[in-house]
């Protein structure tokens, strides 16, 4: 199954299912995504009844229009480092020392507001080095505290793609604090479309998004590394978050930027990764992080080349 969220003047919108190919929508059996995930199996009936409908051809024609993030406010969201050769290039990159744990990387985020696929993106000021990080992410319904990672998958409600927005000059300083990203870290922006794990077919796997990240920067292509190489499944992510505490329904998890071993061939989702790169081979990063009027493409095919999360597609501008 595809969800959407139709803007509607409230801040949480109105949820719909949408059709495989994204061109029609019925309205959901809850007003919004969050009162549907806090009652999934209450509901589970009903939505696999819109979804055939949906199959069969019924359904209004959508709008891209009026759609909103999928989630345009969560109760929680926490952001992990999966893809171990991300962190591995960055330390080199930077002559930094490995970080010394077996446990997932993971740091908890703004969640009041994610920003639209299509809405300009607004940033105070070129010099805080704007850039951006293509993820995969999931959206849980409750999950208890202690939760194994066998069982944290049935926690898995939804899939989404996520753009986590950074700013590379703040964000040294606030680590070097100890207390975490607050002014590097601003909203995240999701693409307009959550699906169900089975919308993925084959490239659902032990956890892992097992397909490329197409990203754009400018027009040009940025890189496309596949999501199959986290060190770590969503459902590890999800066990290590509730370790000590239950998460609410509508805790969204990232996997963290998007990163291949193969970078030189698959590329990088992010610009910070593409300046590490440039230090290993140059000794000096030659890119340049995001200027106001640049625009940023991201979007992630299913293995038959038919749309899943829809894009998102930003421009960046001065707030």
């Amino acid at each position: 199954m595809m969800f959407a969220t139709l803007h509607d003047g409230t801040p949480d919108g109105r949820l719909i299912l949408v059709s495989a190919d994204h061109a029609r929508f019925a309205y959901g059996p809850s007003a919004t995504l969050q009162q549907l995930l806090e009652a999934w199996d209450a509901y589970r009936d009903t939505l696999e009844a819109t979804a055939r409908a949906l199959a069969a051809g019924d359904g209004e024609a959508v709008d891209p229009a009026r759609m909103i993030a999928t989630l345009a406010r969560a109760w929680q969201w926490l952001d992990g480092s999966a893809f171990p050769s991300h962190g591995a290039l960055m330390q080199r990159a930077f002559k930094m020392p490995p970080i010394e744990t077996d446990l997932p990387l993971m740091y908890q985020g703004m969640s009041h507001q994610f920003l639209s696929a299509r809405a300009d993106v607004p940033f105070p000021s070129e010099d805080d080095g704007i850039d951006f990080e293509g993820e995969f992410g999931i959206i849980t319904d409750a999950v208890p505290m202690g939760v194994s990672p066998v069982d944290a998958m049935a926690h898995i409600k939804l899939i989404v793609q996520i753009n986590d927005w950074s700013l590379r000059t703040l964000a040294p300083v606030e680590m070097k604090t100890g207390f975490g990203w607050i002014q590097a870290k601003p909203a995240c922006s999701i693409a307009p479309v959550a699906v169900t794990p089975d919308a993925l077919g084959d490239a659902w796997q032990d956890g892992r998004v097992c397909l490329p990240l197409k990203v754009q920067w400018n027009g040009a292509d940025f890189g496309h590394p596949n999501g199959r190489e986290m060190a770590f499944g969503f459902h590890d992510l999800i066990a290590h978050a509730a370790r000590t505490r239950s998460l609410p329904a509508g805790t969204i998890i990232g996997s963290g930027t998007v990163s291949n071993a193969d970078y030189r061939t698959a590329g990088s989702t992010c610009v910070s990764e593409r300046r590490g790169i440039e230090m290993i081979d140059h000794g000096a990063p030659v890119t340049g992080f995001l200027r106001f009027g640049d625009r940023v493409r991201m979007e992630a095919r299913s293995l038959h080349g038919a749309p899943l999360f829809g894009v998102i597609d930003q421009r960046v501008v001065q707030a």
